[in-house]
């Protein structure tokens, strides 16, 4: 088992290193800048990380990298780690960024289930892209009923799934077909210190319950750890009820990812 506290500074390192994954990626002494002009909608392709800002000066200065480097943009998002200067996470509650809080749980041994042989196959044509599309919608319009967010409309869903498109083949998505339907998908990364990624698992309503889930987290295990990962991150909202899920498959928590959002800075 990896020590606790370099298995978590291994762990902020990969989940920030998915997070950029096709998109362009500008490190400045004091922050790490990500950004996509293709899908400016898109918060976790258009972000700060890495931030290291403590003097006044340093954090004005890093603040306006930000605002130049995502002035068309209609939000600014900063990640947080254990290295953020408690002074910067401080300015950025004077200036009204709310937060949003992931748990992140590891899985260091064997599954304890491994689920039922399901049909699985990687995402890689543009059907199967649209596929993903599909199926991210109903995500979308399901998220909406639970509450987590507002309404998006087509064009957003189109961009979170081309910032995922983007990621692949180094993020390796694949699909869940049963009874001639493709009804589900999850993600795989081997990341690049060790320490990998599975993320984004959704199953349509009326297919759950049967095992496909399981199947697939399998599926993304194995193929992380076929490319070189050993402790595998998974993240769940703490208000959700997966993390029971994968915490009885074998992950225990690890830490919390939390991010600080301001957004509709185009319309204030």
């Amino acid at each position: 088992m990896a020590d606790s506290g370099e298995l978590v500074t291994r762990a902020y390192e990969t989940i920030v290193g998915r997070l950029a994954l096709g998109h362009e990626t500008r490190t400045q002494p004091l922050a790490q800048f990500v950004r996509d002009p293709r899908t400016p909608v898109v918060y976790d392709a258009n972000f700060v990380a890495d931030v290291r800002a403590r003097t006044r000066d340093e954090i004005e200065s890093v603040l306006a990298a930000a605002d130049s480097m995502y002035r068309e943009l209609e939000h600014r998002q900063f990640l947080w780690d254990p290295e953020m200067p408690m002074e910067f996470e401080a300015r950025l509650h004077l200036d009204g960024y709310g937060t949003t809080t992931e748990l992140i749980l590891v899985l260091e041994g064997p599954l304890a289930a491994r689920g039922p042989e399901v049909e699985l196959r990687p995402v890689e044509s543009d059907a199967d892209w649209r596929v993903m599309y599909e199926l991210c919608r109903l995500d979308h319009e399901e998220e909406v009923e639970k509450g987590f967010h507002d309404a998006w409309d087509l064009g957003v869903t189109r961009q979170i799934v081309d910032a995922k498109r983007v990621k692949s083949p180094d993020v390796r998505y694949y699909l869940a077909r049963a009874d001639g339907m493709d009804c589900a998908f999850f993600s795989a990364w081997p990341g690049e210190n060790g320490v990998g990624q599975i993320e984004d698992l959704f199953t349509r309503a009326d297919f759950r319950g049967r095992g496909i889930g399981t199947a697939l987290i399998t599926a993304c295990v194995d193929d992380a750890r076929a490319r070189g990962a050993g402790p595998i991150l998974i993240g769940a909202r703490p208000t959700d009820t997966p993390k029971h899920m994968y915490a009885a498959l074998g992950f225990r928590p690890l830490c919390v990812q939390r991010n600080y959002v301001k957004a509709d800075l185009l319309t204030q």
